[in-house]
């Protein structure tokens, strides 16, 4: 009697734990899959901007068709982009164009000074700033999602459940490098 009882206190432990550990997969995936809400609400804002401030610098440089033809087609593949490694390659276009549109700008005092641009540009920046927060909020749940499906005992769980690894949404390289020595673009005519 008293080994059936063990057996049965063991076996109700196991299935606890192992419910525990299931429980805790769940929490992880749907903090990973809002996070990634986030960016998405931060990418869309966006891709908001990005019309009017084509619009903007047009109206000083209209003779820069390839710029705004390259900022348009980067913006519209990276709306219609699909998960997280073809919406990180396409942003990676995105900030490539963006960053020839504002090198165009610099060529244009009168541009440089327009309160429309100004503003746009005060908004752009913000917003990239939200999504790199985003990002790192949403990386850095991936990557504890990632270490609980391939730490012991977890692991097992995950793989009873199928329990796939998320992928990062990271910059390329060459982009996070940028970023760290990024120049500070002043647009005052001092």
């Amino acid at each position: 009697m008293i080994v059936l009882i063990i057996v049965i206190v063991v076996l109700v432990i196991v299935i606890g734990y192992i419910i525990a550990l299931f429980n805790g997969l769940v929490r992880l995936k749907n903090r990973a899959q809002e996070a990634w809400s986030d960016i998405d609400v931060q990418l869309k804002r966006r891709y908001d901007l990005i019309p009017n401030l084509v619009k903007t610098v047009k109206g000083y440089a209209a003779h820069e068709r390839e710029v705004f033809e390259k900022v348009t087609e980067a913006r519209a593949n990276a709306i219609s982009a699909k998960g997280v490694e073809e919406q990180q390659k396409a942003e990676n276009m995105l900030t490539g164009a963006l960053k020839s549109l504002f090198a165009v700008a610099e060529n244009y005092p009168d541009l440089k000074a327009s309160t429309n641009f100004l503003e746009l540009q005060r908004e752009l920046t913000d917003t990239e700033d939200k999504i790199e927060a985003a990002r790192r909020f949403y990386n850095a749940n991936v990557r504890d999602l990632n270490i609980r499906i391939e730490a012991f005992p977890s692991n097992i769980v995950a793989s009873i459940f199928s329990y796939k690894k998320m992928t990062l949404f990271e910059m390329e390289e060459s982009q996070a490098e940028e970023a760290k020595n990024a120049p500070d673009v002043n647009f005052d005519n001092k």
